[in-house]
């Protein structure tokens, strides 16, 4: 069953003088999929990345999947250019577009797989009418904008509806997690139901610098959790 879990660092917390090399450690250390947090100081109180970073990584190299999360409104305008720097997944929060149906279906047709975000108090209705077009469920353990906050216990039951919602439809859905995320409860989040975990300073805060592969220790505490579950 482990090998269905991913993990999926974000480079938010990465040191971005040598973003490269610090992709190429993680995900050589055992990570799946590289996550960008992408902040507009407008939709969340912080301004972060955008397609230009995405597309470096990918001339870099990297062909691990990237998971690129839009924390920006209004959303439809940045999605064909991330699309164009290599995204794989592309996940907004639907408050952030006016007519979510249609930018999910743009997020498709440029050749991405669409995913939507819940931030910890949204409520989970809109996927009552919209999971069945999705390949990715995130939803936010903390309030975004940020990295190194604490996980918010109630999302776990978030995670379980999401799970049941996606289980009763036989859907095949990635259900991810994104805040707060480490070994000390990762076990806990896996058993709700979550398959994809982001974490951002619990991997890259456990960097040694002296130590250009220090993250297999930390990457590996994240495995050997998750398989308990």
């Amino acid at each position: 069953m482990t090998t269905n879990f991913r993990i999926a660092p974000s480079i938010l917390s990465a040191n971005f003088a040598k973003l490269g090399e610090e992709v190429d450690n993680v995900l050589a250390s055992g990570a799946d999929i590289v996550h960008f947090d992408v902040m507009d100081n407008h939709y969340v109180p912080n301004l972060t990345i955008g397609p230009l970073v995405c597309e470096a990584l990918k001339k870099h190299g990297v062909t691990a999947p990237i998971d690129v999360h839009l924390m920006v409104k209004p959303v439809d305008r940045i999605i064909p250019d991330f699309a164009k720097a290599g995204a794989t997944y592309i996940t907004f929060h639907p408050e952030a577009s006016e007519h979510v149906d249609r930018t999910i279906a743009l997020i498709r047709e440029c050749g991405c797989k669409p995913g939507l975000v819940f931030n910890p108090a949204t409520p989970l209705d809109v996927l009552e009418y919209t999971l069945d077009k999705l390949d990715m469920v995130l939803l936010m353990s903390v309030n975004p904008g940020f990295g190194g906050q604490k996980f918010i216990p109630y999302v776990l039951d978030k995670a379980r509806a999401v799970r049941k919602m996606i289980n009763d439809r036989g859907l095949n859905v990635s259900l991810e997690i994104d805040g707060g995320v480490g070994p000390a409860n990762i076990l806990e989040v896996a058993k709700a139901g979550v398959d994809t975990f982001v974490a951002g300073s619990a991997v890259f805060g456990a960097r040694k610098d002296t130590d250009a592969h220090g993250y297999e220790t930390i990457i590996g505490a994240l495995r050997s959790e998750l398989a308990k579950a």
